[in-house]
């Protein structure tokens, strides 16, 4: 009797760890096929975490991953895993996401969509209570996309709005251009560096950290994510403001160390501290209290699900995650490039094409352009405009007509604000040491004209995902302002009547019929 009592004892026990064997065999194979079928977007991942300040935190987030995972052991071992069907949705979710980024050469879509699959394969191959017993470390995966420079120009007016309203509290004129802030004896940008993106989006994965680690309540949970948020804001806006503050008691050289260093070694530390000194006294977490209770989520002595289910739904999470890829690569495989462009400028009436002079010449950045070429012309009336065209006969990674760094502000320039957009356009200020432009911006993508970046990523992906013409063209007018205060635009508006529609300028450059 009493050699049988052990064995009838171990054999639940056993068949949970045989069962836990299968299904995290199956997971960390489907995964590692995944990794092989998407090798170009996670190795495009890791470089952003490593090569950009903003992200460089990301680093850390799959050993923080692991280490919640490990804190759960003792939970996750009383449950039993179940492949799950349901969770198949997911990964459709984010294949259908991976699709949509690769057609409108769009990474953050494409870095989501993968992350959303592996979070829908573990959802899938371990099944849902595990998955709830799971949830913070599944959700917390989110944080490996790199996201958040979409919101850099934002985050810079924000800050130069804030710069002003503290200047003008302390009694300091000042101008404010865009993101430019002048005050007599300084000149100061706010850059893209210094909007605080990079602190708002490290601080956003620290603060879901300590919430779920320091918090059971919901409601505290959720006021101190918004002091996650507000804090990095505020304190990046009185930053900047004691710079120029420095700089109009000191020089301006002295507010420029001050800036470095405040900025470099001490700001995110005083951040962290002025964020956990508001929400410690609030924490009601125990550092022994469990993280869920296996009994709620699963009934005492569940049997784990089948190898024959597990195998079904893992192959059919993969073969839904091969679609997108092989779509596209179709699509591409029956679908023509564009040819190469000879661009030649037009003849405009009331405009003679004279040559480009100037300290301060402009040219448009567009990298990845087959063709980028700038013409000026000059009306009877002595104004000057300059009409630059970009080329493009296939959008794909590093060669899209709209992006980051993209546009009017090319080597020399800085964007200082937005200027009203022309009928089908848009239309920007750019500086350069006191030089200010007007230039107005027109996307011919597919079937339509646009200023909007939104809209020609969306036409992007129609023209790939159903087929069409893949040629983009951008089309730039600019003109310097005359004089301080004098905006250049009767010139620019003047120009592009006489220049007529431009969808047939932009078809030309693209030889469509």
């Amino acid at each position: 009797m009493t050699a049988v009592l052990p064995i009838g004892k171990a054999a639940p026990a056993a068949a949970a760890d045989s069962a836990w064997r299968s299904h995290l065999i199956a997971l960390a194979g489907a995964a590692a096929v995944l990794g092989l079928l998407f090798a170009g977007d996670g190795a495009d991942m890791v470089a952003i975490w490593l090569e950009s300040s903003t992200y460089n935190h990301i680093v850390l987030i799959p050993p923080i991953i692991a280490w919640l995972v490990w804190q759960r052991l003792p939970e996750l071992r009383r449950l039993s895993p179940s492949a799950w069907p349901a969770a198949l949705i997911i990964v459709g979710g984010g294949a259908f996401a991976w699709l949509l980024g690769e057609a409108g050469s769009v990474a953050l879509a494409r870095h989501l969509g993968l992350v959303v699959m592996l979070q829908g394969l573990v959802i899938a191959c371990l099944g849902p209570a595990v998955a709830r017993g799971l949830a913070f470390p599944i959700f917390y995966a989110l944080f490996l996309v790199p996201a958040g420079e979409e919101i850099v120009p934002f985050m810079q007016g924000v800050t130069a709005q804030m710069c002003m309203a503290l200047l003008a509290l302390v009694g300091i004129p000042a101008h404010l251009e865009g993101v430019f802030i002048s005050i007599p004896g300084g000149y100061f940008e706010v850059a893209e560096a210094c909007s605080g993106v990079k602190f708002l989006v490290a601080m956003l994965a620290y603060g879901a950290l300590v919430a779920n680690g320091c918090f059971r309540s919901w409601p505290r949970r959720a006021l101190f994510m918004a002091a996650a948020v507000a804090i990095p804001i505020l304190a990046n806006g009185l930053r900047a403001w004691g710079t120029i503050y420095v700089a109009w008691h000191s020089g301006s050289d002295f507010a420029v160390g001050f800036d470095h260093v405040l900025y470099g070694w001490i700001f995110f530390a005083i951040v962290i501290a002025l964020l956990m000194g508001a929400g410690w006294r609030f924490f009601d977490r125990r550092a022994d209290d469990p993280w869920f209770d296996p009994v709620k989520l699963q009934a005492e002595g569940s049997k784990p699900g089948s190898r024959r289910a597990l195998a079904a739904v893992t192959a059919a999470a993969l073969a839904i995650a091969m679609v997108p890829p092989v779509w596209l690569g179709a699509l591409s495989a029956s679908s023509g490039g564009g040819r190469a462009a000879d661009i030649v400028f037009p003849d405009v009436d009331g405009w003679q094409r004279v040559p480009v002079r100037g300290s301060r010449a402009w040219r448009p950045h567009f990298a990845g352009a087959e063709r980028l070429v700038v013409g000026r012309y000059r009306d009877g009336s002595g104004r000057t405009v300059d009409l630059a065209i970009a080329y493009f006969p296939r959008q794909r990674e590093g060669q899209e007509i709209v992006g980051f760094g993209q546009g009017a502000a090319g080597p020399g320039w800085t964007w200082s604000g937005n200027a009203v957009a022309p009928p089908g356009g848009r239309a920007d200020r750019i500086t350069s040491f006191g030089t200010i432009r007007e230039v107005a911006t027109f996307y011919r993508v597919g079937r339509i004209v646009t200023g909007s970046a939104i809209d020609v990523k969306w036409e992007t992906m129609r023209a790939r995902l159903l087929g069409g013409p893949q040629q983009a063209v951008a089309v730039l007018v600019s003109a310097q302002a005359p004089a301080d205060g004098v905006s250049p635009r009767p010139a620019i508006d003047s120009f592009l009547a006489a220049l007529g529609p431009i969808d047939r300028l932009a078809d030309r450059v693209a030889g469509r019929h």
